[in-house]
């Protein structure tokens, strides 16, 4: 209980310009998520502000991080979702976003690692540049699937700085037989809602409800190296360099069979037994690959099928 008023009273702080909200109701409100319906605190937590932010007619990046002002952290410190906190990092890399709705999308760094952040397009914030070391201020913490991330949104503050700082790296690399393709993997559909990216359960987001979706590719895989086994994520660039399915082909074979999991039948095929070494941070129990490469055949392919329907 004392956690729940805790985030209660957060909650309420974030809201005082433009709510009268009671403690206690948000303390029940959390209650009956967490205890009724067994919804994690941090979902729970970002359903209850979703529904302060549709009551006070608000988009989420209007949400400041309350009046106590914010923690100045490292980056390999972020380990909780909506957080408001303040952060010095240099721009390690750009990628190009794939939603209109996202103004820039890249790396953060600092001496403790590296942290992925999201610039909304409608925040109205100046560029950044790869290469430069900012202060930022009021940005928010997310996480999905174990993996933190920061948003800026409209009112986080930048300030360029003369200065560079040195990045640390916090990839590690690992080798073995990928010997498990997990539930999840293959063509999958995620939440069509800007600041969200949860894969949808039977058409449903667990916070916004049903919607079509947006296919995206994944491989949740297994490596095993004989020793120890190390849980590995491939997002949809990885996926295809794995499996060479692109999106569009993985679209088109759901579409042909009229079922999904042809997909994720079809990329086990091609990849269960073999070797492989690779790179990436490490979020929660995964290794979110960023680099591979494939060493050898499998020794013995039948074996490792064998293992990996015994995991």
């Amino acid at each position: 209980m004392t956690d729940l008023r805790t985030h209660a009273e957060e909650i309420q702080e974030q809201f005082s310009d433009q709510l009268d909200i009671d403690v206690d109701d948000v303390v029940e409100r959390l209650e009956t998520l967490v205890n009724d319906y067994q919804v994690p605190l941090n979902e729970a937590r970002r359903s209850v502000v979703s529904n302060y932010l549709d009551e006070a007619g608000m988009e989420r990046d209007q949400l400041g991080g309350g009046g106590g002002g914010n923690e100045h952290v490292q980056v390999a410190e972020v380990d909780e979702p909506e957080q408001w906190i303040d952060i010095t990092a240099k721009v390690t890399e750009l990628w190009e976003p794939r939603s209109d709705s996202v103004g820039q999308v890249g790396l953060l760094g600092d001496e403790s690692g590296t942290i992925k952040f999201t610039k909304w397009a409608k925040s109205d914030l100046q560029e950044l540049e790869e290469g430069k070391v900012y202060d930022l201020g009021n940005v928010v913490t997310d996480e999905y699937e174990g993996r933190y991330s920061v948003k800026l949104n409209s009112t986080t503050t930048i300030e360029e700085l003369d200065e560079d700082l040195e990045v640390g790296n916090d990839d590690v690399t690992v080798e073995g037989a990928l010997v498990d393709i997990q539930s999840g993997s293959g063509l999958i559909k995620r939440c069509p809602e800007e600041d969200c990216t949860r894969v949808l359960q039977n058409g449903r987001c667990s916070e916004h409800g049903e919607g079509e979706g947006e296919f995206d590719l994944r491989i949740k895989g297994v490596l095993d190296d004989g020793d120890e086994v190390t849980e590995v994520i491939f997002d949809q660039d990885a996926t295809e360099e794995l499996t060479g399915i692109t999106l569009e082909e993985a679209k088109e074979m759901a579409m042909d069979a009229l079922d999904t999991e042809v997909v994720a039948d079809e990329m086990s095929e091609g990849i269960l037994g073999y070797y492989y070494r690779v790179t990436g941070p490490t979020f929660g129990r995964y290794v979110l690959v960023n680099d591979q490469e494939r060493l050898t055949d499998p020794v013995d392919g039948e074996a490792a099928l064998i293992k990996a329907r015994s995991i």
